[in-house]
């Protein structure tokens, strides 16, 4: 699995959360860093869409992470992440810009996936990623690290 991301992670806290979720994801969740592009908003998606899109293989089943996705609960991305792994194909997390993602990754995404309506700083997102991808894998393989129960 990949995470392909515009912008790079400094050294810190948010780093060090990032890496104590996805050194615990199996098969491994490797990070390719884009460096974010220039000029106006629009150039700025479509040069970042095809940075993102270029770091991918053509038989890469993407998954792109963007406000208007659906918002699957953990129980729901388990399914969906074990669906995915099921298809053989190398499956990539794409995190745009600060502009977000261009129409171009949107329509060539397998799935389109939304962390919920509140808008969260890009370096923070990988953190939730992480987490919720070893989430998902500790519901498949019935590791006690989610609970389903809420208090009363």
């Amino acid at each position: 699995m990949k995470l392909v991301a515009i912008g790079r992670l400094k050294a810190g806290p948010e780093r060090e959360l990032f890496e104590r979720y996805a050194g615990r994801i199996r098969p491994a969740l490797t990070v390719t860093e884009l460096a974010p592009s220039k000029g106006s908003v629009q150039e700025q998606k479509r040069k970042d869409a095809a940075a993102l899109l270029g770091a991918c293989p053509d038989n890469a089943l993407i998954v792109a992470l963007d406000e208007g996705g659906k918002t699957p609960d953990s129980l729901r991305l388990a399914e969906m992440l074990s669906r995915w792994q099921e298809s053989g194909r190398p499956i990539h997390f794409l995190i745009g810009g600060a502009e977000g993602l261009d129409s171009t990754v949107i329509q060539r995404a397998d799935s389109v996936i939304s962390l919920g309506k509140l808008t969260w700083p890009h370096m923070l997102v990988r953190v939730l990623i992480a987490e919720q991808v070893f989430r998902a894998q500790a519901i498949n393989t019935g590791h006690p690290y989610h609970r389903e129960s809420r208090p009363d």
